[in-house]
């Protein structure tokens, strides 16, 4: 029988997610060789009681697990020599600040298994809170426009706690005809994407969104060759996009005069052009009063993401003329607002917890009991006190 613990969240500020729910403990427990042991947590969106309700073992004493599931990186006096241990450890681009647990993981002879190295053969990811962080970013962003100017009133996401509660605070809500760019593909446009829909904000082509206004809210979705083009010939292509974005230009700056509210949920790194320039919202067309930084990369895709937020304080406002930090959710087109909290899914905890579960039942529990998995084998960055083959890349960093 498989011991599995899930662990206590540690990281400050302690994370209230949970890799799996009550009700998936039992459902593992009844149907594999497995023993699940949850180690008791006062932050933890579901409380200890709950999963005792259930039959699931809560204690304080982890060391008896074989196999420990977090989800946030794990201080390193609390790493349990030769354990294996799966959470998002922030260590394969050689995280300054991760260092030392990357040192901790090989010198405590840990197996590291992290869940954003989980992938199928074409290298989508499996697990991840993306979907969750695309429903509340945009959630955020519309709360934002409607604060702003007292347009409407939407609830705080953190405060329901709750998906199906925040869809029915729509039920009586007509936003007005704004209009909305969103920018990323995967999970968290889907996210997005299904805000737009429980909103009843109409999709239409960027080359309309363009040219035309609307007596109703519309959004388009920018991603591929509406967003990016090489820089020589005006083309894209996607392989090659991501081996040379830097031979490509961003569009974006088509779309500043037309974009009421921008949602960016795009991934960025330094080699990718930003959206736009800082010095971009000093132009007398700009349009934007609330931008919903989903990506979060701190002067990254949006370059005026200069701070991350928090999910009881979410915005802060951008001066366009100084370029200074100011009061948010003022009634004016001269103060951008910005959303940019980084822990976005905490705000419907449960719900993104009983999302990450099913997927982690559903495509990574089986493969990891097999006891031979190339997909498990890719994702472990280090084992028996030193780094996989596929990892060798961190030695410099790992050691």
């Amino acid at each position: 029988m498989v011991r599995i613990g899930l662990i206590k969240e540690r990281k400050l500020h302690p994370d209230n997610r949970v890799a799996l729910t009550p009700e998936q403990c039992l459902q593992i427990q009844s149907q594999y060789d497995v023993k699940i042991v949850v180690e008791t947590s006062n932050v933890r969106c579901f409380n200890d009681e709950e999963y005792r309700i259930v039959g699931v073992e809560v204690s304080d004493d982890m060391s008896s697990c074989d196999v420990l599931l977090g989800i946030k990186e794990v201080p390193v006096e609390h790493l349990i020599f030769g354990k294996t241990y799966f959470f998002f450890s922030h260590t394969k681009k050689k995280q300054p600040y991760n260092k030392a647990l990357m040192h901790a993981l090989i010198k405590k002879n840990i197996r590291m298994i992290d869940y954003e190295c989980l992938m199928h053969a074409d290298e989508q990811r499996i697990l991840g809170f993306g979907l969750y962080a695309g429903i509340v970013g945009a959630h955020n962003g519309l709360l934002a426009y409607g604060k702003k100017f007292d347009l409407y009133h939407l609830p705080e996401a953190y405060v329901i706690k709750n998906y199906e509660t925040l869809i029915h605070s729509y039920d009586h809500i007509k936003l007005p005809n704004i209009k909305i760019a969103m920018t990323g593909s995967g999970k968290v446009a889907a996210g997005i994407l299904d805000i737009m829909t429980r909103l009843d904000v109409e999709s239409v082509e960027p080359a309309d969104y363009l040219t035309h206004q609307y007596d109703y809210p519309v959004y388009t979705h920018l991603k591929g060759n509406e967003l990016y083009e090489r820089k020589d010939n005006g083309l894209f292509h996607r392989d090659d996009f991501h081996a040379h974005p830097e031979a490509y230009k961003c569009l974006f700056s088509s779309y500043v005069n037309q974009t009421d509210i921008l949602m960016n949920g795009i991934y960025w790194d330094h080699n990718i052009a930003r959206l736009f320039e800082k010095e971009d919202v000093h132009r007398k067309d700009w349009r934007i009063s609330v931008i919903a930084d989903i990506s979060c990369d701190i002067e990254g895709g949006v370059p005026i993401t200069l701070q991350t937020t928090t999910i009881k304080s979410p915005f802060y406002g951008l001066d366009r003329k100084s370029l200074q930090i100011t009061e948010p959710l003022q009634n004016t087109h001269d103060i951008i607002d910005m959303m940019a909290v980084d822990n976005l899914p905490n705000e419907l905890p449960r719900d993104a917890s009983d999302y990450f579960g099913q997927h982690f039942e559903k495509y990574i529990l089986n493969e990891f009991l097999s006891g031979k998995s190339n997909m498990i084998e890719r994702a472990t960055i280090c084992e028996n006190g030193k780094l996989t083959k596929e990892y060798e890349y961190l030695a410099d960093y790992a050691y």
